[in-house]
């Protein structure tokens, strides 16, 4: 699970120092206010792992990324065309990591759940990048590779007090770049003796981002019909496309998804149907073939007990719109981290509001990790009531976030809930002025009334 983030020059962003994540972790602001920006730096650093090209620093993207973000000079902060960019994420392990000596195999030298990666990106002329430094933690050992001065060399060094790295007999020939942001250049282990482990390092980060998961905000239109040829979808697609093929793979791999002690066990199918019976859109859903060995599937559901089954198309947008939010949440794999953009779009407040309860059961029962971009302050007094409800979520496990923009740049406000549910401190015009409206409501009606009685 991540841990916190911290970036500079990143977009609407000058600097976010430490921005705790918790299990479940909202964005809320204004427009353009850059709750966005945050997910995409995210999805930035995921795209750039899953890159076959070892040569591009970070993979800003194109049409077929997660995330499209253009030039360098794009991305920078205020538009600089030099900028220096840096990348901070902690996160936690499911358990230790254990790195034995190198040189025996047998002692522990270094054990922790918790790593920590930062990294300095700089621009090098002509929209190219060099990462300037990369250092990793485990537990309270740092591994660096760091540029030397202006030089094109690089150093290794560790602040371990038990371990130093050594190097090889021979010519001690210069060490040359990472690869990408996070990556020791091939030649740290030729060249050293006992630094083979580092790729375990690199390994557990590359991990972490292939176990971030991202939904859009603008979903795919309902079908009539769904093609299945019998794959398994790594994931939902930006658009929520593959969700019907998401549930009928699930199906074929006869996946069931525990619901807690005590409680019987689910597929996916069963679970999405429980859900949308639970938040009142439909009373039955079901995916079925069309007929035997066609490819050829349809969503069948039922608007209330003893009406007629209809198509998914038949029914209100709003079943279409949150089926892949559903999906995703119990498809992914456990300990995930998923991404959502404004998943409440088309939803009535009362599903707004019964959206949180989906994303607290799938952090209880599946250990995913929830990060959401939205305006709905029917999901925000939610997760709010179930905070002070004591019985589903502590406040440790949310983490609120108010974004604005202030003299030109991102202002991140973490808000503190207490142990009741209740905001420490309101920023203003969070959501509006709602009691604005309702005063000059009240004004206007006094005003015309005594029109009226004129």
């Amino acid at each position: 699970m991540l841990t916190s983030l911290s970036l500079t020059n990143f977009k609407a962003w000058k600097r976010i120092h430490t921005m705790r994540l918790a299990p479940i972790t909202a964005l809320f602001g204004t427009n353009s206010s850059g709750k966005s920006s945050i997910l995409q730096f995210l999805l930035m650093l995921k795209q750039t792992a899953d890159s076959a090209d070892r040569g591009v620093v970070l993979h800003l993207g194109d049409e077929k990324s997660l995330v499209s973000l253009g030039t360098i000079s794009d991305v920078a902060f205020k538009h600089s065309d030099n900028p220096e960019i840096s990348i901070g994420i902690d996160w936690e392990l499911p358990k230790d990591l254990d790195i034995k000596d190198p040189e025996t195999q047998k002692k522990t030298l270094f054990k922790s759940k918790k790593m920590k990666l930062s990294s300095e990106v700089v621009a090098n002329g002509g929209g190219k990048l060099t990462t300037k430094s990369m250092v990793y933690s485990l537990g309270d050992d740092t591994f660096a590779f760091s540029r030397k001065h202006e030089k094109n060399e690089y150093a290794l060094t560790t602040s371990s007090k038990k371990f130093q790295f050594k190097r090889a007999q021979g010519r001690p020939w210069p060490l040359p770049a990472p690869v990408k942001f996070y990556g020791f250049a091939d030649e740290v282990r030729t060249y050293h003796q006992n630094a083979g482990f580092l790729s375990e390092l690199e390994l557990e980060f590359e991990k972490m981002l292939r176990g971030v998961y991202y939904l859009g905000p603008l979903r795919d239109y309902p079908r009539r019909e769904y093609t299945w040829a019998g794959g398994d979808p790594a994931d939902m697609g930006r658009r929520g496309e593959y969700a019907v093929a998401a549930i009928l793979a699930a199906s074929k791999n006869r996946k069931k998804i525990s619901r807690g002690k005590g409680k019987p066990m689910f597929t996916l199918q069963e679970y999405v149907a429980y859900w949308l019976k639970e938040l009142k859109l439909i009373d039955e859903f079901r995916v079925d073939e069309i007929a035997k060995d066609t490819n050829l599937y349809r969503v069948y559901v039922r608007r209330s007990p003893g009406s007629s089954e209809v198509l998914i198309t038949d029914v209100g947008f709003g079943v279409s719109q949150i089926l892949p939010v559903l999906v995703l949440c119990y498809y992914a794999p456990e300990g995930s981290t998923i991404l959502f953009e404004q998943p409440e779009i088309h939803l009535h407040p009362s599903v707004q509001r019964g959206l949180a309860d989906v994303f607290i059961d799938a952090m209880k029962v599946r250990k995913v990790q929830i990060i959401v971009e939205s305006h709905s302050e029917d999901f925000l007094r939610r997760l709010q009531r179930r905070v002070a409800e004591a019985t589903e979520i502590t406040e440790k496990e949310a983490a609120i976030y108010f974004c604005d923009i202030e003299n030109g740049e991102g202002k991140l406000t973490p808000l503190q809930l207490d142990t009741y549910g209740n905001f420490l401190e309101w920023p203003k015009d969070f959501f509006g002025d709602p009691m604005g409206d309702i005063a000059a409501m009240q004004s206007a009606v006094m005003k015309r009334k005594g029109i009226a009685e004129e």
